[in-house]
């Protein structure tokens, strides 16, 4: 086990992290889905019934939690952040129309990125930190993130600890992500567009986020849980999740933090070497 200082003493870090994307996965996927009542109404359960589920669970068991929001959900709903900053946790940029910089230009994504800062500077919202849509960033993605002042981006998946990557425009924190720790991946199902096909059992996806806490305390791990309010803000499934954290809580060496308090240890952890942002793999 390698400890650091942002572990604050612990075995390990919990994030516990919301992608509150409403409907613009799927508007992403094609404009012609606005006109498809079911699939929005699929959506947009995330943000009108999920979201305030979730802040209740949050507050009954005193954790804190980020809600990564894409600038076109909180421009078209205008007290959504506001909502969940009153309640103590974190809201986090997360594009504005939730489409993968992978699937952008250079300028494309400059312009997607500067768009949702200036929804949530209107809205009085602090951002300290970013997620890139379906976790695409692209090489410059790290630059854009330090560029606009944020501390923090959580897409990349090269650690299981956070790390820092020196940019041109300063260091930033990197919170890395995994898919196995994505409830997309667990409980996504649309018959159209096509945004995963399997429906698994709360309890198992509880045994499988289980077993990850328990390895990364092993090893001194950040638990960086992805979750989504339309999957799992559903009742059988807000059910698992709690149980999750109430066993954290339990285990007593996990201490829970939002995003941004993270990175600020992270990058104030002399233990910790700034990663340069590394150049694309020329192959073959």
């Amino acid at each position: 086990m390698t400890a650091g200082s942002w572990l604050g003493g612990g075995a390990a870090v919990a994030t516990l992290t919301f992608d509150v994307d409403a409907e613009t996965p799927v508007l992403a996927a094609g404009a012609h889905y606005a006109g498809h009542q079911m699939t929005m109404s699929h959506q947009s359960y995330g943000p009108d019934v999920g979201v305030p589920r979730i802040l209740d669970m949050l507050d009954e068991l005193g954790v804190p939690a980020t809600f990564f929001v894409p600038g076109w959900v909180a421009r078209n709903r205008p007290g959504l952040a506001a909502s969940i900053v009153e309640r103590g946790h974190e809201v986090a940029h997360h594009s504005y129309a939730h489409r993968a910089p992978t699937s952008m230009s250079e300028q494309e994504e400059r312009d997607d990125f500067a768009k949702a800062m200036e929804v949530f500077s209107a809205q009085g919202i602090e951002i300290r930190g970013h997620r890139a849509a379906l976790w695409g960033a692209r090489w410059q993605t790290p630059d854009l993130v330090a560029e606009h002042g944020l501390s923090y981006d959580s897409s990349l998946m090269a650690d299981d600890r956070p790390y820092r990557i020196a940019t041109a425009g300063g260091e930033i924190a990197e919170l890395p992500v995994h898919w196995s720790l994505d409830d997309w991946e667990q409980y996504a199902f649309l018959p159209e567009p096509h945004i995963g096909s399997v429906i698994e059992s709360p309890s198992k996806v509880l045994e499988l986020w289980r077993a990850e806490l328990d390895g990364m305390r092993h090893y001194g791990c950040l638990f960086n849980l992805c979750c989504h309010p339309f999957l799992s803000g559903r009742p059988g499934r807000i059910m698992a999740l709690r149980r999750l954290v109430e066993y954290a809580l339990e285990c007593g060496d996990v201490t829970f933090r939002r995003c941004r308090d993270l990175a600020d240890a992270v990058l104030a952890d002399p233990a910790l070497t700034a990663r340069p942002v590394p150049e694309p793999p020329v192959y073959p």
